[in-house]
Order: C-alpha cells, then structure tokens, then sequence
C-alpha cells in the first residue's frame, strides 16, 4: 500500500432524514357523503448506519465523502397511503474504527466486527395523518402532525489497528526489520530515526500451521503521550493489541531504564495498557557472546518474559515465536472481550484543535439546510406533539 493511502483519522459531517408529515386529506366522492379523514402517515426519515467491514483496511474512502446525509421520509397522501421511508446511509467502516464527537470531543461508539452495523443517527419518525385525529365530536380534523426533525454531527474517526501482538520501542529499535524477517510485510527500512511512517501489519507463521498478525507500530520517543514526536497520532494503535512486544537495541545505555520509560508513556496516554501481556525483546544480539548476554540478564526488568535475538542472522527468532504464542495463548490472556473492552476516553479539548491541524481535518465541515414552505409549516404544527405521543402509546 502506498504511504499516502494509509488514512487512520477522518473528521465528517453527518445528517439523518427528517420524517415526512401527515396527510390532511379528507375523502370526497360522489357516493360517499360521509367520507371523513383518510390522510396517510409520513415516511420515517433514513438513518445514518455505520457497518464494519473487514475488507477496508484504512479510512480513504472517507477522506473526500465529507459529508453524509440520509434521505428525508415523504409525506403521506389521501386513502390512508403512508409516506415512503428515507433512504439510509450505510458508512463502512474498517474494524477498529472509533467514533467521537467532533464539538465535544464526546466517545460515541466503537465498531470492532465484521458485519457490525450501529446507528449512530436516528432518522425523525414521520407525522400522524389526520385520521388518526377523527373523535365523535371532531370527526373531520383538518390537521396532521409533521415529521420529527433530522439530527446532525461532526464526528472525527480514528482507526485503531486490530492485531495480536503490537511491537513497541523507540525509533531504530529494529522493528521494522523484525515484522520483515518474520512475516511477508515490507516494511520500510533505514538507518535513521522515524523510518516508519504508517503502521503495517504481517501475518507470523508458527508450528503446526498457526499464524498470528503483528504490527509494526511508528517509533515512540519520550514525551510521546503528550504530543512529542508522533505519539498521540500512533499511541491509539497500541490499544487494540493483545500483547505488547518491547524492543530495546542491546547497545543501549540503560535496557531497563527504556523499557520503564516506554511503559510509562504507555500509562499516561491510557492507564488500561499496563494490564496487557508484556514481552521484552533485546534486539540487535548478533554482536554478542554468550558472556555478555550472561552479564545483561541480571539487569533486565524482573516479571517480563525476555528474549535475545538478532532479525539479521535469525537467533532467538524461533524462541521468541514460541513465547509469544504462549502468552497469547496463556489463560490470563484468553479473557472474553479483553481487546475490545478498552475504556475509550473522551477527547482533551484542550488539544483537540491542534490533532485536528496536525491530522489536516480542522476545515469546516458545517452544512446550512434552507428551510422550504413546507417546513416552515411543519413548525407551526408542534403544537401537536402531545397528542402524538398519546396515540403512540
């Protein structure tokens, strides 16, 4: 996939249909003299859908659709004849993807499975024609009540990469080279810092015929979770992992000092992460001896699975397979739900404007809609709205 084809954060404005109104019709023909109302009912207004769609893998055909309305439900028409239903808009979505209000910065819904389909704008019901009004003493009521009104939103959606295993250290940490030396991925791969742009994901073959998906996620750096970097735009993509592989070079100054300062970026952009299963692998090995790898053992974290391996000259490569599909296979990782029930926390407002800018979504998206007659005299029929609610129940 090209790099410009990678879109993970769209912001798009949405509207449902209107109901349609009631009919005020009353029937008039030469051998019915007492005819009365038969004004039919208004359509319901198109509801704005979004379904998961595991055959997207990115949110580009959502980059210049921005803006989404369903259609308005028609009026109703004389003999009791009902209005027809607004059409609905269907927006597929990849799986991963998460909903927040643009305005409030609000967390609205989450679509995580394929076929998934959640209603995130109600279209308006459609107004009661007149006959549903007829009493004994008002048996030709010349009103109808009009449809409920449209709802709208600016939404922003972010995806958020459903994977098994997410692969985190700072940049140059061999990450790259690793997802490329263990699956069909090809990632880009250089010697300087933030190679990685986009995150890519590789299908990892293991024993017996089973495979896992990796994914490769941009270079974090300290600071990362309050915007240093590319933090805030490729921290959401963690969330979504399984497990969580830690990649520290061997030449590093401090192993244990990087692996707790990755942790903690981890915590302060969500607290949740730190109860995902955790591996430390120590990269670039293909150098040492066994004396010195005997001499680093006693300074790495305590509780961490770790492993020594070099993606160049292949150590420690099937080892590290193995543990991975052990603990992702482990009882305390089997938990039902577990990747899918992040918290997802609402928008900071405060920096919300400048994502928007650096993610290039901060145009204005508002829609104006001009008000016809016809809606201008469903204004004046409101008045009704009790009584409609009276012949719902």
């Amino acid at each position: 996939m090209a790099e410009s084809n990678f879109v993970d954060y769209v912001k798009i404005y949405c509207r449902s249909g209107k109901g349609g109104r009631g009919s005020t019709h009353l029937r008039r023909e030469k051998y019915c003299p007492n005819g009365g109302p038969d004004g039919g009912d208004g359509g319901r207004g198109g509801h704005i859908i979004l379904r998961g769609n595991r055959n997207y893998w990115t949110l580009l055909h959502l980059r210049y659709d921005r803006h989404i309305m369903a259609g308005h439900g028609e009026s109703g028409s004389k003999n009791r004849s009902f209005g027809k239903d607004g059409e609905d808009k269907v927006i597929e979505v990849p799986c991963g993807t998460v909903v927040y209000n643009a305005e409030t910065g609000e967390y609205i819904c989450d679509v995580t499975e394929h076929g998934q389909e959640i209603i995130l704008l109600k279209g308006g019901r459609g107004g009661l024609g007149n006959w549903h009004f007829k009493t004994p003493t008002r048996q030709a009521p010349r009103f109808a009540q009009p449809g409920e009104p449209m709802q709208e939103m600016t939404i922003i959606m972010e995806l958020k990469l459903l994977a098994d295993v997410g692969l985190v250290g700072f940049p140059n940490a061999g990450k790259s080279t690793l997802l490329s030396a263990v699956s069909s991925a090809k990632p880009k791969i250089a010697n300087y810092p933030f190679t990685t742009m986009e995150p890519s994901l590789g299908i990892v073959s293991h024993r017996d015929q089973q495979s896992f998906v990796m994914a490769d996620i941009p270079g974090i750096i300290e600071g990362a979770s309050e915007g240093r970097g590319l933090g805030l735009r490729f921290l959401r993509h963690i969330e979504r992992n399984s497990l969580l592989l830690f990649m520290v070079p061997a030449d590093s100054d401090d192993i244990r000092r990087e692996y707790e300062i990755l942790l903690n970026e981890l915590k302060s952009f969500n607290p949740e992460m730190l109860d995902k299963q955790r591996v430390l692998a120590i990269t670039k090995c293909d150098m040492l001896d066994q004396e010195l790898i005997d001499e680093i053992e006693p300074t790495l974290p305590e509780g961490v699975p770790h492993v020594f391996i070099s993606a160049i000259s292949g150590m420690g490569i099937t080892i590290l397979k193995d543990i991975l599909w052990e603990e992702l296979n482990s009882e305390s990782n089997k938990i039902e739900g577990k990747v899918e029930s992040i918290a997802h926390r609402a928008k900071d407002m405060r920096h919300l404007q400048q994502e928007l800018a650096e993610e290039g979504e901060d145009e204005d998206l508002s829609y104006e809609s001009i008000d016809t007659d016809e809606d201008i005299e469903d204004l004046k029929d409101f008045e009704y709205e009790e009584e409609w609610e009276e012949n719902e129940k």
